[in-house]
């Protein structure tokens, strides 16, 4: 059965985007840089991605990319009731609890994982107890608000399953406490 997984970078503070959805913060790391044994980039994690849930508002951010679509021809559930005009060929709408987009996307996944994005759904299956991996790529930036990493009211322990260095960055594999 697939895994669920978080793969973001986060803030010194928290945060995965600035005020008003900001991203440019981003640009300032490496992210090319090459890692210490352990870490993954985001091109290798994709290629290890069988499907991908993500929020209306970060599919509306990404949509906005100049470029071709980054996540090529890997199927995406967006959570949103209103349909997604001009959408690529792999992204549909998707409605319902998160327990039920979840297990949309291990069905569309197979194997590989279930790659879960944005604030809001990251929060529901976290709250939910659906999220079995995190792979945090802290950027030693403060961004002061934004977007923040979790948006629930629960308290959630993790373990460190491996920390590397990642060019200026750190990575942190964590998988929660007593999985």
């Amino acid at each position: 059965m697939s895994t669920i997984s978080v793969f973001c970078a986060v803030s010194l503070d928290g945060y995965i985007a600035g005020e008003g959805d900001a991203l440019d913060w981003l640009g300032e790391p490496d992210f090319h840089a090459t890692g210490d044994a352990g870490t993954v980039d985001f091109a290798t994690f994709l290629g290890q991605t069988g499907a991908m849930i993500m929020g209306r508002r970060t599919y509306e951010v990404v949509s906005g990319f100049e470029g071709p679509w980054p996540y090529g021809e890997l199927p995406i559930l967006v959570a949103t009731r209103r349909p997604l005009e001009g959408a690529p060929p792999s992204v549909q709408a998707a409605a319902g609890d998160i327990a039920s987009l979840c297990a949309q996307a291990r069905a569309l996944a197979g194997d590989k994982r279930v790659y879960l994005d944005g604030g809001h759904i990251i929060s529901q299956a976290l709250d939910a107890g659906l999220v079995e991996e995190l792979i945090l790529t802290v950027v030693p930036t403060l961004l002061g608000g934004g977007i923040a990493l979790y948006q629930g009211g629960q308290r959630h322990a993790f373990s460190v399953v491996h920390q590397g260095r990642f060019g200026e960055m750190v990575q942190l594999r964590l998988t929660p406490r007593g999985a």
